[in-house]
């Protein structure tokens, strides 16, 4: 299989995020790529860098006024009095009037919706590699020279949408390579099993009839994000019953997921899917330190077969999934199943 990785995508390395008021280690470190890695090194894979594709296809998903803030924000948040090393808004608006901020303060609490995502120096460069990836992982696809292709993304992406930044996403991965299947396909379906729902990915697409999004994901009535990812969000105009939410319990493990997994993969049959991106987390892993349901390392390579049983051509994009000891086993687990 064809691994896509940026090694640049090393240089983004918060520090802390917030929990319930406090401030506590921020859990998407370098290291959680160099584990990844591990998982596919004992395998016969492809390793290769990204082509520099500049902004191009970043701009298909993302608007040009959310580019220049994540590009300028951390010079400009340091010319304020007493400014903190990285970007951390401290004010996000209930509603909008219509007006763009003039400052920098206030900028950032109309583009970051939380307090998971500071911006360093790095982190603007960091994320624009790590859409290459997304980016050469689906051309390839695109191009027939792939049946199926992996991205190594970090950090993740699925929770950023086309002006907003959340949950340690800045850029969203999976709809940028949907959007580059999309200029050879005529239909797409992103599938995201993270454990967390993909409201960037959602909010993206969602008046779109083009790229049915189907998730499953912890209950969002008290699970990140807490605002998107129910049932009752099924797409609007265009995009009417193109988004499948499934929701899952606490604590719920391989049987029961993959029973939801077979709705969602039944939906993506029925809708005529020509290609498929794979939103791919394991933080629904029984030991993720943010999980809330009990995956388990064979669970993956369950869940890997019966996508595979899809037989489309696929790109898989990396999105959660955090430090354990079995992180870089549960992708290599979740790629044998999808090789098998």
């Amino acid at each position: 299989m064809l691994i896509v990785y940026s090694p640049h995508q090393r240089a983004h390395d918060p520090a802390t995020f917030v929990v319930a008021g406090t401030a506590r280690v921020h859990p998407d470190t370098p290291e959680r790529a160099e584990s990844l890695l591990r998982g596919v090194s004992d395998a016969v894979h492809d390793i290769v860098e990204p082509t520099d594709h500049g902004l191009r296809y970043v701009r298909l998903v993302h608007t040009e006024q959310y580019l220049s803030f994540l590009r300028d924000a951390h010079e400009q948040w340091q010319q304020l009095r007493n400014a903190s090393e990285s970007v951390v808004p401290n004010v996000h608006p209930r509603h909008t009037t219509g007006t763009y901020p003039k400052s920098i303060v206030g900028r950032a609490g109309f583009h970051v919706y939380d307090l998971s995502c500071p911006i360093a120096a790095p982190t603007f460069s960091t994320v624009v590699w790590n859409s290459h990836s997304a980016a050469e992982a689906a051309l390839q696809v695109a191009s027939d020279a792939r049946d199926v292709a992996y991205a190594l993304c970090r950090p993740p992406g699925h929770h950023a949408g086309a002006d907003y930044a959340g949950g340690f996403c800045y850029l969203n991965n999976a709809a940028i390579a949907a959007e580059i299947l999309r200029e050879r396909f005529r239909r797409v379906a992103v599938l995201d099993v993270d454990v967390h729902h993909c409201n960037g990915t959602q909010d993206i697409f969602y008046e779109r009839g083009d790229v049915l999004v189907v998730s499953l994901h912890g209950d969002p009535v008290d699970f990140y994000p807490f605002y998107w990812g129910f049932e009752s969000e099924t797409g609007s105009g265009a995009g009417t019953g193109a988004n499948l939410n499934i929701p899952l319990p606490r604590g719920l493990g391989d049987e029961g997921y993959l029973a939801a997994l077979a709705g969602g993969l039944a939906r993506i049959r029925a809708a005529d899917t020509e290609a498929l991106v794979v939103s791919l987390g394991f933080d629904g892993y029984e030991h993720d330190p943010l999980s809330c349901l009990k995956i388990t390392s064979d669970g993956f390579r369950r869940i890997a077969a019966a996508i595979a049983a899809l037989d489309l051509p696929t790109v898989l994009v990396q999105e959660g999934g955090y430090l354990c000891s079995d992180l870089g086993r549960n992708l290599s687990s979740f790629l044998q199943g999808f090789s098998s």
